[in-house]
């Protein structure tokens, strides 16, 4: 019983990491088919080929820092952008 509860833990993580590095890779093709559309060099600035491109974008997705106005309430601030993804994934 243990067992395949973990199993199938660590199965969910593999799919989801899978998915994940599908959709970061996905989206460097296309920028790259962007930039060449547009006769520019595009992402390979990082690694050979631009293919760190993606990690780079992650990291300094992880590593950016937040930002709250002064005069706001800090929970609704917080929580309106949660609410409206809701409703956008419940319709």
């Amino acid at each position: 019983m243990l067992n395949t509860l973990i199993l199938s833990i660590l199965l969910s993580l593999l799919i989801i990491i899978g998915l994940l590095l599908s959709v970061a890779f996905l989206t460097l093709i296309e920028r790259k088919i962007i930039a060449s559309t547009q006769n520019r060099r595009g992402p390979n600035v990082v690694g050979f080929s631009g293919l760190l491109q993606p990690f780079a974008d992650a990291l300094k997705l992880i590593i950016k820092e937040s930002i709250f106005p002064r005069n706001s309430n800090l929970i609704i601030f917080i929580i309106s952008p949660l609410i409206s993804l809701f409703f956008a994934i419940s319709a």
